[in-house]
Protein backbone atom coordinates (compact mmCIF):
# COMPACT_ATOMS: atom_id res chain seq x y z
CA UNK A 1 0.00 0.00 0.00
CA UNK A 2 1.65 3.41 -1.78
CA UNK A 3 0.55 6.00 1.33
CA UNK A 4 -0.72 9.54 -0.34
CA UNK A 5 2.64 12.21 0.99
CA UNK A 6 1.30 14.77 2.40
CA UNK A 7 3.05 17.85 4.35
CA UNK A 8 1.42 21.05 6.03
CA UNK A 9 1.52 23.94 3.88
CA UNK A 10 3.84 26.51 5.77
CA UNK A 11 6.00 23.82 5.88
CA UNK A 12 6.06 22.79 2.01
CA UNK A 13 6.90 26.64 1.38
CA UNK A 14 9.82 26.26 3.28
CA UNK A 15 11.37 23.15 2.18
CA UNK A 16 10.69 23.77 -2.03
CA UNK A 17 12.28 27.18 -1.37
CA UNK A 18 9.30 28.76 -2.50
CA UNK A 19 9.54 30.92 0.86
CA UNK A 20 12.67 30.68 2.70
CA UNK A 21 11.09 31.32 6.33
CA UNK A 22 8.42 28.86 7.58
CA UNK A 23 7.16 31.52 10.23
CA UNK A 24 6.66 33.79 6.82
CA UNK A 25 5.17 31.26 4.98
CA UNK A 26 2.80 30.43 7.90
CA UNK A 27 2.09 34.31 8.53
CA UNK A 28 1.16 34.23 4.64
CA UNK A 29 -1.30 31.68 4.83
CA UNK A 30 -2.81 32.74 8.03
CA UNK A 31 -3.56 36.35 6.69
CA UNK A 32 -5.78 34.62 3.20
CA UNK A 33 -2.34 35.06 0.92
CA UNK A 34 -2.72 31.70 -0.25
CA UNK A 35 -5.28 29.98 -1.85
CA UNK A 36 -4.99 26.27 -3.17
CA UNK A 37 -6.97 25.15 -5.66
CA UNK A 38 -9.12 28.36 -5.79
CA UNK A 39 -9.75 28.15 -2.00
CA UNK A 40 -8.22 29.66 0.62
CA UNK A 41 -5.87 28.22 3.08
CA UNK A 42 -4.87 28.17 6.31
CA UNK A 43 -0.82 27.11 6.85
CA UNK A 44 -2.44 24.11 8.30
CA UNK A 45 -3.40 22.75 5.25
CA UNK A 46 -2.25 19.49 3.80
CA UNK A 47 -0.46 20.04 0.73
CA UNK A 48 -1.25 16.76 -2.23
CA UNK A 49 0.49 15.96 -5.19
CA UNK A 50 -1.96 18.05 -7.84
CA UNK A 51 -2.90 21.03 -5.47
CA UNK A 52 -2.47 24.56 -7.58
CA UNK A 53 -0.89 27.05 -5.13
CA UNK A 54 -2.07 31.15 -6.04
CA UNK A 55 0.41 32.81 -3.71
CA UNK A 56 0.76 36.45 -2.89
CA UNK A 57 3.56 37.63 -1.83
CA UNK A 58 4.26 41.33 -1.72
CA UNK A 59 3.53 42.28 -4.67
CA UNK A 60 3.97 39.18 -6.45
CA UNK A 61 1.79 36.49 -7.50
CA UNK A 62 3.16 33.07 -7.81
CA UNK A 63 1.27 30.13 -9.38
CA UNK A 64 2.58 26.74 -8.66
CA UNK A 65 1.17 22.66 -9.43
CA UNK A 66 2.62 20.21 -7.07
CA UNK A 67 4.34 17.47 -9.16
CA UNK A 68 4.65 16.16 -5.18
CA UNK A 69 5.34 15.98 -2.14
CA UNK A 70 9.32 15.89 -0.88
CA UNK A 71 10.18 14.14 2.06
CA UNK A 72 12.74 16.25 3.16
CA UNK A 73 14.35 19.92 2.37
CA UNK A 74 15.63 20.08 -0.99
CA UNK A 75 18.18 20.99 -3.32
CA UNK A 76 18.52 23.59 -5.52
CA UNK A 77 18.73 21.58 -8.57
CA UNK A 78 15.75 19.18 -7.37
CA UNK A 79 13.04 21.51 -6.95
CA UNK A 80 11.87 21.49 -10.15
CA UNK A 81 11.33 17.18 -9.53
CA UNK A 82 8.42 18.58 -6.76
CA UNK A 83 7.23 21.72 -8.06
CA UNK A 84 6.28 23.52 -11.53
CA UNK A 85 5.95 27.29 -12.12
CA UNK A 86 2.84 27.97 -14.06
CA UNK A 87 3.24 31.70 -13.53
CA UNK A 88 5.05 34.12 -11.83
Amino acid sequence: VRRIKEMRLDKFLKVTRIIKRRTIAKELADNGNIQINNEEKKSSYSVKAGDVLDIKYFNKNIKIRVKEVPSENLRKEDIENYIEVLSS
